[in-house]
This record gives structure tokens, C-alpha cells and sequence, in this order.
């Protein structure tokens, strides 16, 4: 069954001493952050990522700091090792035809790989969210939050914010995903596909940032990585995160459906 077999994939996938690697990472952003503002003191108003200059003031920030810092380079990095490893790894390893023994095997096989390395984006944000939120309670004050609309919530309605904010990255994160199942559907050398996705992330980011190629930033699958600070306001303004997961839909649908279409057509028993 798909989910018996989803199961026994996510197994594979969390027991791996590198996955929890690069988890724990991952979970170094928010103490190194944490640990130099508490050693220096704070940090000066306007420099350094955003909400940097708040955690002093409110150990909650933390975390979303974190998220600004690991979205651009650290996030891409495990998510593209992830997703580049999904096909290719079981190819080079040998295992992938053991695999493809049921009727259909093939689809229900890549399905399987995209929604464990989606699994693995959720715990990656999560992982950052969690552990922000926990060393900067330990290490500063926390109180209510004043967001970006200058309203003041609880510090309740804060962590469910920063919760949402974990989910929104989780949900940018997903079009990448498919991109490097599609690559990694191309060779057996895990490696390249790993690279070439991360790289295409630097690549958008880059192509985002260029005023001249401003008419493509829409169609960048980065273009809306930065967009949560929406979800710090009051009222919640939710047009970044509907636009940003029908972007990302879009990408899971043509490069899903680019890798059908090679992974159909790969010998891979032979």
C-alpha cells in the first residue's frame, strides 16, 4: 500500500544520521544568533536581517530572525540534498529497481520521494521556529509582541504566528522540492542533483534581485521566500501566502510532471 510504503520512506529518510545532521544545523542558526546578540549586548536598530534588532527586547524574535537568515542559503542547501537524493540516490545505490516491482510503481514511487522530502521541509522550518523560540526564552525577556502594524499581541497569539510563519517557508519551499526530484530523476550521481538544485536556487534569488529582469520575478519560484512579514501584521494580510502557494503549485505541476515523464521512460532495470 502507498502508505505503508510512505511510512517505511520517511523512516528511512529521519533515521538517517545525515538528515538529523543537518537538522541540528539548521537549529545552530537561531543559538548562534541568540548567543552573539546576548554576548554583544543587542544590536543596532536598522542593521543585520530583519526583526535582529528586536531580540534583545523579546527572546520570541529569535526565531523569525532565524527564518530570514536560513531562507536564502541554508534552507535551499538541506532541501536541495534532500530532493536531488530522492531518485538518484536509490539509483546509485542500486535499490531503485527493488522498488518498482508493484503495478504503477514508478508514479507511486515519486509521489512517495516528494511527500518525504515535503516532510522534510516542514521540520526544517520547524526545527528553526522551535529552536528560536526556545534559546531566546531562555536567553532574553519575553513578552507581548508588537508586530509590523505596531498592534501587540499575547504571547500566545505570537507563537501561533511564528508557527504559520514556519508554514508559509514550508510552503515556498515546495516548488524546489519538485525541481530537484526532477533532477535527480536525470542522473545516478546524487551529488549533481543535489548542486544543481541549490544552485538554481541562488541562481532565482539572483535573477530576483535584478531590477532589469523584473518582468520574470513573478514567475521566480523565490520571488514571494521573504513574503511572511505579512503574516506579522494586524489583520493577517494572507495575498503573499495565497500567491506564493498557487506559484508554488504551478511548479510542483510542471516539474512533477516533467519528472513522470522522464522517470516513465528511464531504464532502470536493466
Amino acid at each position: 500500500m502507498s502508505s505503508d510504503l510512505l511510512g517505511s520512506e520517511l523512516l528511512t529518510l529521519f533515521r538517517r544520521r545525515r538528515t538529523w545532521a543537518m537538522l541540528a544545523a539548521l537549529g545552530l542558526i537561531p543559538i548562534l544568533i541568540a548567543v552573539a546578540i546576548r554576548i554583544s549586548g543587542g544590536s543596532s536598530p536598522g542593521r543585520g536581517p530583519a526583526f535582529l534588532d528586536q531580540v534583545a527586547g523579546n527572546g520570541l524574535f529569535v526565531g523569525v530572525t532565524a527564518m530570514t537568515v536560513a531562507i536564502p542559503l541554508f534552507l535551499p542547501l538541506t532541501i536541495g540534498v534532500v530532493a536531488g537524493d530522492s531518485i538518484a540516490g536509490e539509483a546509485s545505490h542500486g535499490t531503485l529497481r527493488y522498488l518498482l516491482i508493484a503495478p504503477a510503481g514508478r508514479i507511486r514511487l515519486l509521489v512517495v520521494k516528494y511527500l518525504a522530502a515535503a516532510a522534510f521541509c516542514a521540520a526544517a522550518t520547524l526545527t528553526v521556529v522551535i529552536v528560536g523560540t526556545l534559546i531566546g526564552w531562555a536567553l532574553f525577556p519575553v513578552g507581548p509582541v508588537t508586530l509590523l502594524s505596531g498592534a501587540t499581541v499575547d504571547v500566545g497569539e505570537a507563537l501561533v504566528r511564528f508557527l504559520a510563519i514556519a508554514g508559509y517557508v514550508t510552503v515556498s519551499l515546495l516548488g524546489m522540492s519538485a525541481i530537484g526530484l526532477f533532477l535527480s530523476t536525470l542522473t545516478t550521481v546524487p551529488v549533481g542533483a543535489m548542486a544543481a538544485t541549490a544552485i538554481l536556487a541562488v541562481v532565482s534569488q539572483i535573477m530576483g534581485a535584478l531590477p532589469q529582469l523584473e518582468a520574470l520575478h513573478p514567475w521566480l519560484f523565490t520571488h514571494y521566500w521573504l513574503g511572511f512579514g505579512d503574516l506579522m501584521r494586524e489583520p493577517i494580510v494572507w495575498d503573499s501566502f495565497v500567491d506564493n502557494a498557487v506559484l508554488q503549485a504551478g511548479y510542483i505541476l510542471v516539474f512533477g510532471t516533467l519528472a513522470i515523464g522522464r522517470f516513465l521512460t528511464k531504464d532502470v532495470l536493466s
